[in-house]
Formats: C-alpha cells, sequence, structure tokens
C-alpha cells in the first residue's frame, strides 16, 4: 500500500487506494508536533506491512518563515563573509524607505573566512593546509554553531578545497552542508544562500524526519518513509533530511502534480493550478510544455537556487484573520488562525476568518462540513462578528469585504503568474482545489475571465493525491559555461549520470536520465533552460522570443549549466471513468436555502457530491458539499460531472 501524507495549516490529509478504490482521510493537525497527526491518521487507515508512506512537509517553509531554525555558521572563501549581508543590493520595496530588509540567517559574528583561492576554471591557485584549517575549525568551534553552511568561491569548478574545509569541519559533531554538493552552479550571492537555508534547517528537518521514520517503522511493521520535494518528485528520507532545502514547497509542489495529472485526464491540457488552504494561496500555470520548474524562487526574502516547482504563494487561506487598522480599513491576512486555536466557527477561536466569513454568507452549510463530522457553530461565527464588525453596517456586510478582500489578493496572485508573464487566463482552465479552493474558484474566474472550473475528485486533498501518483526524482546539475557545439558536453553529461545511477542504485532504484541545458546569448545575465538535443538551439531561440519578445540567431550564445533528472517511475494508479448518463441532478439536492451574493440573499440548492453521478449537469446557484471541500457555484454558471467525476463549471459573465 502507498500511503500519501500531506500536512497543512489546518489539516492533515491522507490519500491512499484500497481495494481499487482511492480513498481519502482528514484529521486536524497538530502543529507543534506534525508527526503526531501523521502517525494517528495512519493508525486510523491500518496499513498491512510493507507499506510506503508519501509525505509533504511544511516544516521547511514554516521554519523559515518563522525564523526558528539553527545556529548557522558560514565558511568562505577570506574576503567573502559578507556575502550573504551584501546580496544584489536590489530593493524588494523600491519606495519604501523605512523598509528594513531581514538579517541574514548567519549573523556577523558567525560568518568565518579561510584562506584559500580557486580561480573561475577551476585552478587551485592556494589550498588551505593543516594550520590554516586547524584555526579555522577551533574558530567555528568557539562559536558553538548547531550547523555549518561551506560555500568556497569557484567551488562549482573545482570542488577540492571545499571538501577539505568539509572534512575537517566534519569533526565538530554537527551537520555541514557543501555547496559543491547541494548547488554546483555559479552566483556566489545564490549559491551561498541556498547552501545557508539547507544548513539552517537541517537539524530541525533532520530531527523531524528521522523521528517519523522512526515512529512509522515501530508502529507499522516494515513502512518505509519518502519525502516530497519542491520541484515535483519523491526522495528518500535520508536525502531529504540530508538536503532539506529540496522540500521547502514540498506541499504546494504535490497540489501542481496532482492538478496536472487530472485535468490532462479530463481532456484539459493549459490550467491554472489554484490551491486555497488554510493559511495560504498556491497558484501555478501549466500549459502544453508541462510543469515549469524555476531556479529562481525566493522564499521568505531568501534566494533558493535548487529546481522548484514554478508557484507562487500569497497569505490568503481559510484561516486569514480579518482586522481594521487604525484608520479603519478592513485588511485580511497575511496573518492566519491555523489550527489552533482555528477558525471562530470550529469552536476555540476568537477573531473572525474568511471561513467564518463564507458560512456567514451561507456558503458553508453547518451540517454538512468534513462529511457532517464536524459541525459548524454559525451562531458563535455571528457574535464574534458583530462584536468586530466595527464600522461595517451589518455582519453580512462585514463578511462580504472580508470575501472580497481575499479574493482580490488571490486575483492579483493568479495575475503575476498569467498575465504579467505573457500569458492569457481566457485560454486557461481554472482547477481549484485545496479545503478552500472551490469556494472561490468561479468568483476568481469570472474576474479574470476564465471560461470555466475543473474541481476534481476529493479537492480538498489534491495534494495528497499529487504526492501519491509522484515519481522518484533528483536533480543534478554542472556550471559549464561551454559553446553549443563543445564536445565537452557529453562528458559533463556522463559524469552527471554515473553520480545518478550510483545513488538510485544505493536505494534499489532503477532511473530513466532527461537531460537540459541552461541557454543565454553571450553576455547576458540570465538563461533558459530547455532539453538537450539536436533542436535545443532553435528551442532556444524560440523561447527567448516567448519571453522577452524578440531573439537574434545570428547573436552567439553559450551553454551557462548542464541540467540532468534521474526519474524512477512509479507504479501508476488507475482513475476509473464512467460512462455518462444524462441527469439533471435533482437526486443529489440534499436542502434548499439562501445564500449571499453581491450582497444579496439567492434561494440556492445544496446538493451532496457523493450523489452526484457522471452526467449530471445543473444551474447555479448552488452549493455542492463533499467529505474534503464545499463548492460555490453563482448565479449564471452552468456545472456538469464529466466521465471522472471532476466538476466542470462553465463560467458565464
Amino acid at each position: 500500500m502507498r500511503i500519501a501524507v500531506d500536512t497543512g495549516g489546518t489539516f492533515t490529509d491522507c490519500v491512499f487506494v484500497r481495494e481499487g478504490k482511492l480513498q481519502v482521510l482528514k484529521v486536524f493537525s497538530t502543529p507543534a508536533d506534525p508527526g503526531e497527526a501523521i502517525v494517528s491518521a495512519i493508525r486510523e487507515i491500518g496499513p498491512p506491512a510493507g507499506a510506503e508512506i508519501r509525505h509533504g512537509t511544511t516544516v521547511g517553509t514554516n521554519t523559515l518563515l518563522e525564523r526558528k531554525g539553527a545556529r548557522v555558521a558560514f565558511v568562505t572563501t577570506a574576503g567573502f563573509e559578507d556575502t550573504i549581508a551584501i546580496g544584489r543590493q536590489a530593493r524588494s520595496n523600491l519606495y519604501n524607505w523605512f523598509h528594513t530588509p531581514a538579517p541574514p540567517l548567519a549573523p556577523a559574528e558567525l560568518r568565518f573566512g579561510v584562506a584559500e583561492r580557486v580561480t573561475a576554471e577551476g585552478e587551485v591557485l592556494r589550498a588551505a593546509g593543516p594550520a590554516e584549517l586547524h584555526r579555522l575549525v577551533e574558530q567555528v568551534r568557539a562559536a558553538q554553531p548547531q550547523s555549518i553552511a561551506v560555500s568556497l568561491l569557484f567551488s562549482f569548478a573545482n570542488a577540492e578545497n571545499e571538501r577539505a574545509v568539509g572534512e575537517a569541519l566534519a569533526g565538530l559533531g554537527v551537520p555541514v552542508s557543501l555547496s559543491s554538493q547541494i548547488l554546483p552552479e555559479f552566483r556566489e550571492y545564490e549559491r551561498a544562500s541556498t547552501v545557508v537555508v539547507n544548513a539552517y534547517l537541517a537539524p530541525r528537518m533532520g530531527r523531524y524526519i528521522s523521528g517519523l521514520e522512526q515512529r512509522a517503522t515501530a508502529e507499522f511493521r516494515g513502512a518505509r518513509l519518502l519525502v516530497m520535494q519542491s520541484s515535483g518528485g519523491i526522495v528518500s528520507a535520508a536525502t531529504a533530511a540530508r538536503e532539506p532545502v529540496r522540500t521547502v514547497l514540498s506541499g504546494p509542489a504535490g497540489g501542481v502534480v496532482g492538478a496536472s495529472h487530472v485535468a490532462r485526464l479530463a481532456g484539459f491540457d493549459r490550467i491554472i493550478a489554484f490551491d486555497m488552504g488554510g493559511t495560504s494561496t498556491d497558484v501555478s500555470l501549466v500549459d502544453c510544455a508541462g510543469l515549469r520548474t524555476t531556479n529562481e524562487a525566493v522564499v521568505s526574502d531568501l534566494p533558493i537556487s535548487v529546481p522548484m516547482l514554478d508557484i507562487h504563494t500569497v497569505g490568503a487561506g481559510g484561516g486569514s484573520l480579518a482586522h481594521f487598522d487604525s484608520a479603519g480599513v478592513l485588511h485580511v491576512g497575511p496573518q492566519s488562525a491555523g489550527a489552533d486555536p482555528g477558525p471562530i466557527c470550529y469552536g476555540r477561536g476568537t477573531e473572525t476568518t474568511v471561513t467564518d466569513a463564507n458560512l456567514l454568507l451561507h456558503r458553508l452549510d453547518p451540517e454538512h462540513f468534513l462529511g457532517g463530522q464536524v459541525r459548524l457553530d454559525h451562531a458563535r461565527a455571528a457574535q464574534y462578528a458583530e462584536a468586530s464588525r466595527a464600522q461595517m453596517p451589518t455582519v453580512v456586510a462585514f463578511a462580504s469585504g472580508i470575501v472580497r478582500l481575499a479574493e482580490a489578493t488571490m486575483e492579483k496572485a493568479i495575475r503575476v503568474i498569467s498575465v504579467e508573464r505573457g500569458h492569457d487566463p481566457r485560454e486557461f482552465t481554472l482547477v481549484a482545489f485545496g479545503g478552500a479552493g472551490p469556494l472561490h474558484a468561479c468568483a476568481l474566474a469570472r474576474a479574470l475571465r476564465i471560461p470555466r472550473v475543473l474541481v476534481p475528485q476529493m479537492p480538498g486533498a489534491l495534494s495528497a493525491l499529487g504526492i501519491l501518483i509522484s515519481d522518484v526524482v533528483k536533480d543534478y546539475s554542472r556550471t559549464v559555461m561551454l559553446p553549443p557545439d563543445s564536445a565537452q558536453l557529453e562528458i559533463h553529461f556522463r559524469d552527471l549520470e554515473k553520480r545518478a545511477q550510483r545513488e538510485f542504485a544505493s536505494e534499489r532504484l532503477r532511473g530513466a536520465a532527461m537531460r537540459s541545458l541552461d541557454f543565454r546569448y553571450v553576455g547576458q545575465g540570465y538563461e533558459l533552460n530547455v532539453a538537450a538535443g539536436k533542436r535545443s538551439l532553435a528551442d532556444f531561440h524560440a523561447a527567448h522570443e516567448k519571453r522577452y519578445g524578440y531573439a537574434d540567431a545570428r547573436r552567439p550564445v553559450e551553454v551557462v549549466n548542464v541540467r540532468l533528472r534521474m526519474i524512477a517511475t512509479s507504479e501508476p494508479v488507475k482513475f476509473h471513468k464512467a460512462a455518462l448518463q444524462r441527469g439533471s441532478g435533482k437526486q443529489a439536492v440534499v436542502k434548499r436555502s439562501k445564500v449571499h451574493f453581491e450582497g444579496r440573499p439567492v434561494a440556492a440548492a445544496l446538493y451532496a457530491r457523493e450523489q452526484l453521478r457522471p452526467g449530471d449537469d445543473f444551474a447555479g446557484p448552488a452549493i455542492v458539499a463533499e467529505y474534503s471541500a464545499t463548492t460555490v457555484i453563482p448565479p449564471g454558471c452552468k456545472a456538469r460531472v464529466d466521465a471522472g467525476n471532476n466538476l466542470v463549471i462553465e463560467v458565464h459573465r
């Protein structure tokens, strides 16, 4: 049995296959110890011996956002100790005179220089001798770090000096992260930042992963733990503990993989994935070329240059808190009620959230939340909203304002990954998932003129489904700076393939290699990635034309990095399709009630999704309730159930 577990801010979702059927289990998250919810959920599933547990974790993300990582020592070439503080001298808020960037993860007293030097071509000009290494080790020992990051100048060209420094520091008994192992690529600041983030996360993630693995193997005989990466692939628990920087967007990556897979089965190959959970909203664009990865991600103001799916995140979720500023202006988020205390309607929170607002607008039904296992407290939500609505005329106006502001934040996020990158949203399908995504999807689609919304089966657990179906993937790279026709490229690819095959063999895996190249015109500062092959140069010119609006085949081109992705394909999960039968869906109507749209109460039918059948169609206004999420279908929209039991909503302006 394969069990996929996605830990969110409010719920922990499990997806598994039993007797040929996909099943989902949702339990409340335990923020103080995420592993507690995971183990209790797996215990409830009752897996057989030898089960494979796949985990999408937020531990690394939260550690970065909360700045609760390890005490990190940063070791680099003498004279470059302040690289991570100087950065690129780019202002994230250009016109904010009072903006103060967050301090580096390694403060000045924990930054150390070593007397060594390697040229940009990889020639060792000066090696750190025994006396220099001894001095460095004693300096670092006196600082008492909990983890060490080593990033020497040009170690991507020759890692000999960096390995020697790493071996000397290994005797201190704390985790040591080497840039030549984590990210052997050029750009000193980004490489240093990435390895520092890895070292910052390593102790906490190492304890968490190893602890969870021990608990799982002790309680579930023969269980094996795997962890989702930000790049959309699975790795072993040991790799995730050693290189936690690759798991920073673990959960959201699972959602994009799941959304792409489900949409492709439904016949849509150009989608915008919209994942709204309890704390945040993650959006990503997938077109005919497939999943997009980037090496230019920034998380919590920190550049992270390992491959990640191109996901844009904003602080808007079901648990986002509403508050008024000193001028009486209403704001929503980014602060969240999380799982503890949670929204007011869950019974413990006292501050109004987006979830409470949806309940007050009757877009959530108190008796049909989480399959009826949790009853939402409407009276309590109304009581606290009445007390905190300030100058808003009514509770309904207050709730409508909260929903409108949350949707404005999410609309802006979708514009960032579509309109601002040259994509027309009208050519895409919005795939809505996450516990709160289907509540707001139609309103966002209408605002952005997206013609349709796809709500898959089990939308609240689609990230876990993506983790369940993901392949085992490892990424390898090397900076080369060579012309496109250089014979050296093949040598570099073969070196990376040998390393990949050794690592996969050690985990009893057989993988297939996918090659790609980072091209740029000579003199440019940034590059574009294309598949390696006979057409790679032509593909680069075409990609440059699409991204920047021009291309020049006469200009000299250089290969900056060679990249290798090693993939061990997972056993596919079967998705059943049913024959379409013409129906109105009337048999699925549970009740009728008044739901607020545009500030007005409108009569709407409440459908039980498990009673809808392929071929059923109906018009809004309507609410579709199911175990993992609730879908809102506004007036003027039409919904149908396709052969894969997906809800396809045609959105009309």
